[in-house]
């Protein structure tokens, strides 16, 4: 869980704004706008026949505990939107600590025969195994985010583009750079947990599109998509770094941290780029009071998404808008660029 000194830093460094679970729960299944207060209702709603109630399904789900403000809005947007539906019902196991934990507590979730599972693994190629047995046992599995290296071990992989959260970072910070005629810019990273392929990834997309444009990074340092592991690692970071142009934080969690130790610094003089899109960072961009300027999404409405195509997988149904009679195999969800000047309309989808 956040401790109180996280949410203290997140009102006073991100413009007052409190942590929110409460992201928009995007509509895979309806062709109605959305509404402007968006909610589960959203999905459940419009004109669509795959909207309507259908034959009764049990949707399993398990994601890691809620100690981080993206997780807890991952499992806070499965609930509601799985919630939204009269012939949904929603079975969630704890995770556990680690990913052994998790795959004791999904044999168990196997032995309650849901008719389809939910999925965000600690680790997606730790769990890859749960995931070829479930789908050998006829449960298909909806691989949520953390991808499963086995295409046999998933029905569903749907997660945000970590490469475009790099490309997207590493293109703001380039027309920036561009813009104040800075030809050799000192560019800083501070990227989430190492371990992590999604973490690899964003990395790489960040490096590789900087290189197109001549640049690269001078310091990176890796936290722990915490808070105080990203003010420890920024602190060191600007350390290294006197002077410096422009910094990307992978994660706008661990940029409560990363912003308390640029404030403790007194450092003005670079831009900041996050990623995820909270709330409270969204709200500081439009703002436009610090070094925060843009952050590029990777938003954890992927969650509502893939509990409205689980419910349509397991009832042998295909997508409204598609002509094909199933759900995609694979969906990867765009990483776009919240600036001031765009911001208002991200405020709904921010966690």
């Amino acid at each position: 869980m956040k401790h109180a000194s996280d949410l203290t830093r997140r009102r006073m460094l991100l413009g007052g704004a409190a942590l929110g679970a409460g992201a928009l729960l995007t509509a895979c299944t309806s062709n109605e706008p959305d509404e402007p207060s968006g909610g589960p209702q959203t999905a459940a709603a419009g004109n669509n026949q795959n909207a309507a109630p259908g034959q009764k399904v049990t949707i399993g789900f398990s994601a890691p505990a809620a100690d981080h403000g993206w997780i807890a809005a991952i499992t806070s947007n499965a609930k509601a939107q799985a919630g939204a539906y009269s012939d949904v019902e929603f079975k969630t196991v704890e995770a556990g600590a680690d990913a052994a934990a998790q795959r004791a507590a999904l044999q168990t979730l196997v032995a309650q025969k849901p008719n389809i599972i939910v999925l965000l693994p600690h680790d997606g190629k730790e769990l890859n195994a749960f995931g070829l047995e479930a789908m050998k046992a006829g449960i298909p599995v909806v691989n949520l985010d953390r991808a499963f290296p086995d295409p046999l071990a998933y029905r569903l992989q749907i997660k945000g583009d970590n490469y475009g959260m790099g490309v997207s970072a590493a293109h703001y910070i380039i027309d920036q750079m561009k813009a104040k005629s800075v030809a050799s810019p000192i560019i800083g990273e501070i990227a989430g947990m190492d371990e992590l392929e999604l973490t690899q990834e964003r990395s790489k997309g960040f490096t590789d599109t900087l290189a197109q444009a001549g640049f690269k990074v001078a310091n990176r340092r890796a936290a722990r998509f915490t808070a105080d592991s990203g003010q420890q690692e920024a602190a060191s970071l600007l350390q290294a770094l006197p002077k410096m142009d422009a910094l990307w934080n992978h994660d706008d969690d661990q940029g409560i941290g990363v912003l308390a130790a640029i404030t403790q610094a007194n450092r003005k003089e670079f831009i900041m780029v996050g990623g995820a899109g909270s709330k409270a960072a969204i709200e500081a961009i439009q703002a436009d009071s610090g070094v925060l300027k843009a952050t590029v999404t990777y938003s954890p409405s992927m969650a509502s998404s893939a509990i409205s195509l689980a419910r349509l997988i397991a009832q042998n149904k295909g997508m409204s808008d598609l002509v094909e009679l199933q759900v995609p195999k694979e969906i990867i969800l765009a990483s776009e660029t919240i600036t001031k000047e765009n911001a208002s309309n991200y405020l709904k989808l921010g966690f």
